[in-house]
Order: structure tokens, then sequence, then C-alpha cells
């Protein structure tokens, strides 16, 4: 079986690997995003796809653009490809690369489709609070998420499951899922089953308004928000004029008559909305390490009534 690939973040390069490694199926191309500035010294990077690629020998194409791209879509025929596959590539599909392949385009989509269609499945399921969410094996076509679902790994959502941690989880599981449904869906056995249309939700993009904590929110909701972004971007938060991402921490017993964003004592309870607290256990100033939150305090000690988000 001749197989594209198109993808470019670390989240897709298992998938990569995993069809390298799998007997009868030769990866032909891998199509990436071209490189970006990255780094301090913002030099240009190739994309984790590429470089994965790459090291393995393989032909590698990043166009800017797929649409008119005359080029690149010859490249893509000359693959004579069975299969075209594609995780997390980031650029939208024109109607000739998904005709192109004999048997399927098939896309490795990150959540419980047609739950979290869009950009941004992984992190909107965490902020939503559902208990599981999973990787689906999808049928390409124009719309947005919306082809049929050839298979589905369910994965549950831990009380303290992190945006790395699913990121990780979620990655490891789609590879998997998407060797041991190939022959499947290339004899004809493993038919694509139709979303149901009403129960469809949208993950939009993030914005970096979105890392910032509502303190106004009850705990549960920050501790959703921390857990999304730990430990990279990181939810964040001002504390003397400068940003602090919260890393890790958990709602905790009590009430707060203070206004939200609060030093409210204990260790380092913050009060939120409603009167609930959220104790920070893990924090990275502005310019620093990791650290636990009571080493911070040791350096920068807080009482009652001291402000975060001011």
């Amino acid at each position: 079986m001749r197989v594209v690939f198109a993808g470019t973040p670390a989240f897709s390069v298992p998938c990569l690997e995993a069809l390298m490694a799998a007997p009868g199926i030769e990866v032909v191309g891998v199509v990436s995003q071209p490189d970006r500035p990255a780094g301090r010294g913002m030099r240009l990077t190739p994309s984790p796809v590429k470089q994965a690629a790459l090291d393995a020998g393989l032909n590698v194409i990043t166009p800017d653009r797929l649409r008119g791209n005359a080029g690149a879509l010859n490249w893509l025929h000359e693959r004579n490809a069975d299969m075209l596959v594609v995780v997390a590539f980031g650029m939208i599909l024109p109607v000739e690369w998904l005709d192109a392949p004999r048997f399927a385009p098939l896309n490795v989509h990150a959540s419980l489709l047609p739950r979290w269609r869009g950009a941004a499945p992984i992190e909107r399921a965490l902020l939503a609070g559902d208990a599981e969410t999973g990787v689906c094996i999808m049928h390409m076509e124009q719309g947005l998420d919306t082809g049929g679902v050839y298979a589905v790994r369910r994965i549950p959502i831990g009380a303290q499951t992190t945006g790395a941690e699913l990121w990780e989880h979620l990655s490891t599981a789609g590879a998997e899922l998407l060797v041991a449904s190939l022959p499947g869906i290339a004899d004809g056995s493993l038919r694509p089953e139709a979303q149901d249309e009403s129960q469809t939700t949208y993950a939009a993009k993030l914005s970096n308004e979105e890392r910032v904590i509502d303190w106004s929110a009850p705990a549960a909701q920050v501790n959703l928000q921390v857990r999304c972004f730990s430990p990279r971007p990181g939810a964040r938060t001002l504390l003397d004029g400068k940003w602090l991402k919260v890393l890790k921490g958990e709602p905790c017993r009590g009430h707060s008559p203070l206004a939200p964003g609060s030093v409210a004592g204990g260790e380092l309870d913050i009060a939120c909305g409603g009167g609930s607290m959220y104790r920070v256990l893990e924090l990275q100033p502005e310019g620093k390490k990791p650290m636990q939150a009571a080493d911070f305090l040791r350096g920068r000690p807080l009482g009652k009534g001291d402000m975060f988000g001011g």
C-alpha cells in the first residue's frame, strides 16, 4: 500500500513512524508546512514531521499553499498513492488532493466526532470538563471534519489530566488505530459511519486571552484552565505587574469572602468566584524556572488580601 502522509506538529510524528514501521505499507511522500522561525534566535526550523521524514530519507515537500499549486499537485500524482493520510496538517486540502488517492483520503482527528470538530479539539475537551475524548479515523471530504468515521478509540480524561498528557495519549492512540484500520479500509471490510449532525460541537482556535486565568470563575473552572495549558504555554496571571504561569493546582475546601484573585491564606490559596478557592501548587515566575509554591513563597511572601490578576 502506497501512502502519502500530510502532517506538521509533533502530535503527527507517531502516526508517520507507525506507517513507516507497518508491514505492507510504503510511505512514498510527505507533505508538511514550510519552515518557521523558532527559538531565541528565530532561526528557520523544519516542522517535527518534516524533520522526522528527512531523518528517514523520505521524499518531502513543504508548499506554502496547496490551492492553485500545480507543482505540488503534480508531485502528488507522481507518488501514485493508494491512500492520503492527514494528521494535523494545518492547511485546507483542495478537492484535487482529496480525489487523488486510489482508496481514500483519511484524517486522524483527536476527538469523538462529531464532538469538537475543528482546530483545537484536545484543549476544548479539557476546558469543557469532558469526562472522555478520543481519536477517530475519518474519511476526508470538503466539509470541516464532516466525513464518515471508520474507527474510534475512547480515552478517559482523569481528574488531573493535563493538556500535554492528553496530547501524548491521543497521539499514541491515533497511531495505533490508524495502522490497525488501514487493511480494512483498503479491502472494503471497514466502512465509514455517518456522523450524527445533531451532536456537533466546534473546537474554535485558541486565543492568547484564553490563557489568562479568570479568578472570578469557580475554582473548578480555573483548574480546567490550568490543566488545559500545562505545562506549555501555561495558564497565566499577573502579580506585581508581571506575568506568572500557574502550572499545577487544585480546588480546595473552604469558603472565602475575599474578592476573586485575592490570596485567601493557607499555603497559596486564591479566592475564586462564588467564594470557592484554588490552591496553587506549582508556578513559574516570568523569566524563571518552574518551582513549587512553597519555594516561591520563601522568596516572595504573600499575605491575605494580596492580589493576583490586578
